[in-house]
């Protein structure tokens, strides 16, 4: 019985871990890639809290390659005065991986 209780506890451990595991990944790639000196994912810094980049961009069928092209080679005026500089150390797939996140985020 309690090597049974022992097993649904780490079962259950694993399965957290398991769905939090990309989330983070993802996290710590925006983190590595300096994203998050001028993101934040709850509030405005220099440039938009990722989930108001989310909500601005739901229900967009564009808006990952939209999103996609502006991490790459940059922007501005879509949030205000400040340009988003091109990302040369982000490559297409992390681009990809980074749009993907931003627009999970609730």
């Amino acid at each position: 019985m309690k090597l049974k209780r022992t097993l649904l506890t780490i079962a259950s451990l694993a399965a957290g871990f398991a769905v939090c595991a990309p989330a983070m990944a993802d996290l710590q790639l925006a983190t590595a890639k300096n994203c998050m000196a001028c993101h934040a994912v709850d509030k405005k810094l220099v440039g938009p809290a990722y989930k108001d980049v989310a909500a601005k961009y739901a229900g967009q069928k564009d808006a990952a390659a939209k999103l996609e092209a502006k991490v790459l080679k940059g922007g501005s005026g879509v949030w205000g005065p400040v340009p988003m500089p091109a990302n040369a150390q982000v490559n297409p797939d992390e681009a990809k991986k980074l749009v993907a996140w931003i627009l999970a985020q609730k």
